[in-house]
């Protein structure tokens, strides 16, 4: 995560911290920090988007290339026949979003702690939290009416792969979904053909799809042969699934089942098995700091509280799941709010969008 630039109000900088001089040096620290302050740097963009920059807003097209090309055996004296690359477009929407912070000048002078700082620092945290959730609501086909992600509330299983495909029903993409042949999105890859993808079935409930129910029961639930069903749909594309990342809800479950408690175990010599340190608790020392579990099948399982309680998803981060297209980046500016007031704004202008329908797979209640 972007560490928070600490100390932008400070007696070396700030003078006395009596006098009304104090909010306009406030105001100039505060753009100086933020000249490095990057939404690119964080960790959810880092982790599952391909950062861009655009020259106009609104919307934003963008071409993907598709497998459309084979090597052929050439006979001697003979050129190689041409071959032309398949395209698929990708429309993204930009719209600008934004914080107004404001604080009396009275409120300065009399304050016994720094409140314009605390106010500029929070403005940075709440730009964190919002790309974040913004990220996850859109990589899990959440229904949120600021976002627009999601599907009019509706499980985003039951729509076609050609309703999700389409930029109208679905500003923020998604992956693969029912009758995932019936839009343009699906081409064959090693051994499997389009038709054969599309009836790849391993969880008997969503064929070709990406959006599958559990086989286990309850609430938040998962199981170990919803991992090894997403493996075998995401590797039959191309992909190789390197990520699990749950709720903390999930979490909780993952860490009751004696299969992923034994991750942690290791042999000793004429004992069976013990946990490292004959600890319990001792291999979860680091998790709620790193949000790192452990790991499955060779997956990293990570925890996220804006993650869904009654979804988790299955991706390969080696192949960016989403575009990230920044027509400004982050911008502070004085504002004038009225006599005695000293306010900033805090914007940027972006859009979010899932272009790589084979790199993720989510699994729900």
């Amino acid at each position: 995560m972007v560490t928070a630039q600490q100390g932008i109000l400070t007696s070396a900088n700030a003078g006395d911290v009596t006098s009304s001089t104090v909010a306009n040096r406030v105001l100039i620290d505060f753009k100086d920090a933020l000249q490095d302050y990057k939404s690119t740097s964080l960790d959810v963009i880092k982790m599952f988007c391909e950062p861009m920059t655009t020259d106009t807003g609104g919307d934003i097209d963008l071409t993907i290339a598709k497998p459309s090309m084979a090597m052929e055996e050439i006979e001697e004296g003979t050129t190689p026949s041409y071959q032309h690359t398949l395209m698929r477009n990708e429309r993204i929407s930009v719209k600008e979003w934004g914080i107004a912070t404001a604080v009396t000048r009275r409120m300065i002078e009399d304050s016994r702690f720094n409140e314009v700082e605390l106010a500029l620092n929070e403005s940075k945290k709440a730009l964190e939290r919002h790309l974040t959730q913004h990220a996850m609501n859109a990589l899990f086909g959440v229904y949120n009416a600021t976002f627009g992600t999601g599907v009019s509330g509706a499980i985003i299983k039951d729509q076609t792969d050609a309703q999700i495909a389409t930029f109208a029903n679905n500003v923020h993409g998604g992956f693969f979904g029912a009758s995932a042949s019936a839009g343009d999105r699906l081409v064959e890859y090693g051994d499997y053909t389009a038709a054969e993808l599309a009836a790849l079935d391993p969880f008997s409930d969503n064929a070709g799809s990406h959006y599958q129910q559990s086989t286990s029961t309850g609430t938040s639930r998962i199981a170990l042969a919803d991992v090894t069903g997403a493996i075998e749909l995401m590797g039959a594309k191309g992909m190789n699934p390197n990520l699990i990342m749950v709720s903390p809800s999930h979490y909780r479950n993952l860490l009751n089942l004696a299969d992923f408690t034994t991750a942690f175990q290791t042999s000793t010599s004429g004992t069976g098995y013990e946990l490292f340190g004959g600890s319990d608790a001792q291999h979860l020392q680091s998790a709620a700091q790193s949000g790192v579990i452990g790991q499955l099948y060779g997956l990293t399982v990570m925890q996220n509280p804006w993650v869904p309680h009654d979804r988790y998803g299955i991706f390969d981060t080696s192949v960016k799941q989403m575009a990230y297209v920044e027509r400004r980046g982050v911008t502070a500016e004085e504002a004038n709010p009225g006599f005695g007031i000293v306010g900033s704004y805090l914007s940027l202008r972006y859009g979010l969008k899932i272009v790589r329908p084979e790199s993720g797979l989510i699994v729900f209640d």
